[in-house]
């Protein structure tokens, strides 16, 4: 039994290490994009596959390079800290991931591919470095705002995304990356990771989080074409009140994951008011 279980437990763990939670809330967001979009099904699937893979491979990235200041700080919570999963495992497997997710981008079509991957190698910039310094915020402006324009470039004829689009996922992008670092603000300054976040302390922090993610909202309800009406209005409201809780300090303590769950939360609700009005990004 004993043998069984451990290499299942060991996929748990390397689960873990991809950062799950936004892995599948990215991942979901777009799935939702490409069907609302009009995808068929296949193109669905193969816009999802290659968000998911590159997601994957950021995440694992993220872990490995972060690992010796995880120790640091005593993050027993992080699976390579704990030695839930060994190092040469999520290794091969962000190789592994990555490899998969330059196939997979350029099945999606020769403008819609390097598209992507550029919002991947943003992400993996911020990892390897980028993260420690004042542009920490760029690359995942750069990677959010890229894409809807993934999404809408691999549809037959490749069109473009609307503008606003693109704006919306850049600021959404800026105020997960202000509400993700919350917790760990103390930790990365004494680290030397000094991103804007870091520089700006808690409080500037949390209201870059918030000042972000409630213009991201509105760009996203006012930016289409249309009137907004009463579900747009409403939707509004609730947004804009989640990225008012954001700014809050957390009854549970400076380090809970709150605010950044929270963010994605806010973006999904975000794309579902998108659909709702009925709003397709091509």
């Amino acid at each position: 039994m004993q043998t069984l279980a451990a290499p299942g437990q060991a996929a748990i763990a390397l689960v873990r290490a991809s950062h799950a939670p936004p892995t599948f809330a990215v991942t979901g967001v777009v799935a939702a994009l490409a069907v609302g979009s009009g995808h068929d099904a296949p193109g669905a699937v193969l816009v999802v596959l290659a968000v998911l893979t590159g997601q994957l491979s950021i995440g694992w990235c993220n872990d490995l390079v972060d690992h010796r200041r995880d120790a640091a700080t005593g993050r027993r919570d992080k699976p390579l800290v704990s030695g839930a999963v060994g190092r040469r495992t999520v290794v091969r497997a962000a190789g592994g991931a990555l490899a998969l997710c330059v196939l997979l981008s350029f099945a999606n079509g020769r403008v819609a591919g390097p598209v992507h991957l550029a919002a991947v190698a943003a992400a993996w910039t911020y990892n390897l470095g980028v993260k420690r310094t004042v542009l920490s915020w760029l690359p995942y402006a750069v990677g959010f705002g890229l894409l809807p324009a993934f999404v809408t470039l691999a549809l037959p004829g490749r069109p473009w995304p609307p503008l606003w689009a693109v704006a919306a996922g850049a600021l959404l992008g800026t105020g997960a990356h202000a509400a993700n670092v919350l917790p760990d603000i103390e930790d990365d300054l004494g680290t030397g990771v000094r991103g804007l976040p870091q520089r700006l302390g808690p409080l500037g922090a949390r209201t870059l989080a918030a000042a972000t993610l409630a213009t991201a909202s509105a760009v996203l309800v006012l930016g289409p074409p249309g009137p907004v009406g009463v579900t747009g209005w409403a939707g509004l409201l609730v947004t804009g009140a989640l990225a008012f809780a954001v700014v809050l300090p957390p009854r549970s303590g400076p380090d809970s994951r709150l605010p950044f769950h929270a963010a994605l939360g806010l973006a999904a609700l975000d794309v579902a008011l998108l659909l709702a009005r009925g709003v397709a990004l091509a």
